[in-house]
């Protein structure tokens, strides 16, 4: 869903974007890099974006210590114009988004509710971008990321419209921040201003659908993997980028601790971290999670899961 010209979204390759983007390839920077840099080119809205969590997720929690993550804002929905915005998914109107919707969050079992595309469409991507890097700006980047998964949480699952001010206010405030006063600093000139950066990066990386993802070396040169990719996809870029240096993975930190410090873990994240099939779930977290500690609800057919706080 963008106003940009000759978008998709497909499903298969998991990207919206060009139709003629490439899935993977090598590129090459100017600029050198005293370490790897990782930039997520990406957008709150980006239903893409929600559904590679699990696999984003599992990748960093393996290999972050190779590199620096960086979430970059790419803007993917300015406003609604009269008229087609991605005619390839049958997308001409807010309402149009919701069945796409649904269908990638039937196909990543990433939850997608997408009835408020129907009842009160998200009018714009910029406020809650806007409200990412503010957070960056005034905070850290993982505050930033942390603000981000709740937004995604609260559109995609819960069906909430991350593009009204109240609604990002009580998602900040719940993160223990000010949220009335991160989203008026938000709504000023240098909200924009901080946005307006974002997409120039995107655009010097040569990122024009989302999510994106490079992976940049200390030579200058890169790796782009665009659109929904397997974990063994963001390995194996990793390697080029890395060259002949071994690769050596950490073991992910128990489920536990995992989900203090994430707050909210969907089935599909818990069975991709720990490579569990859904058969074995149940005894997964009978073994790793004490009853007392987490409680276990369900919402359009899938699991999720959320730690007792006391």
């Amino acid at each position: 869903m963008t106003n940009k010209p000759n978008f998709v979204c497909d499903l298969e390759t998991g990207v919206c974007g060009p139709a003629d983007e490439e899935e993977m390839g090598l590129i090459d920077f100017g600029q050198p890099k005293k370490t790897i840099t990782l930039y997520y080119v990406t957008d709150p809205i980006c239903s893409h974006c929600w559904a590679i969590e699990p696999v984003l997720r599992r990748f960093t929690e393996q290999y972050g210590h190779y590199f620096k993550f960086q979430t970059v804002m790419g803007g993917l929905l300015e406003k609604w114009h009269d008229g087609p915005i991605d005619p390839a998914n049958g997308i001409y109107k807010p309402a149009d988004v919701a069945p796409h919707w649904r269908e990638v969050g039937e196909h990543s079992r990433m939850p997608i509710d997408g009835s408020l595309m129907v009842d009160n469409p998200v009018q714009s991507s910029y406020p809650p971008s806007r409200v990412f890097k503010v957070i960056q700006e005034q905070y850290t980047d993982a505050k930033a990321n942390e603000y981000l998964r709740r937004a995604r949480e609260a559109l995609f699952a819960f069906n909430e419209n991350i593009s009204e001010d109240a609604v990002l206010i009580e998602i900040v405030n719940g993160m223990g921040l000010d949220g009335q006063a991160i989203i008026q600093r938000a709504n000023e000139p240098a909200g924009q201003q901080l946005l307006s950066e974002d997409f120039s990066l995107a655009r010097s990386l040569g990122a024009r659908g989302f999510p994106t993802i490079i992976l940049v070396n200390e030579e200058n040169k890169g790796v782009k993997l665009v659109g929904g990719r397997s974990y063994d996809a963001y390995v194996d870029g990793l390697q080029k980028v890395l060259g002949e240096e071994e690769l050596h993975a950490k073991q992910p930190k128990a489920l536990s601790a995992l989900l203090k410090q994430e707050g909210l873990l969907f089935a599909k994240e818990i069975e991709v971290m720990y490579e569990v099939d859904p058969s074995a779930l149940p005894a997964f977290i009978e073994k790793e999670l004490p009853s007392e500690q987490f409680e276990q609800k369900e919402i359009l057919g899938e699991y999720y899961f959320t730690p007792i706080t006391k």
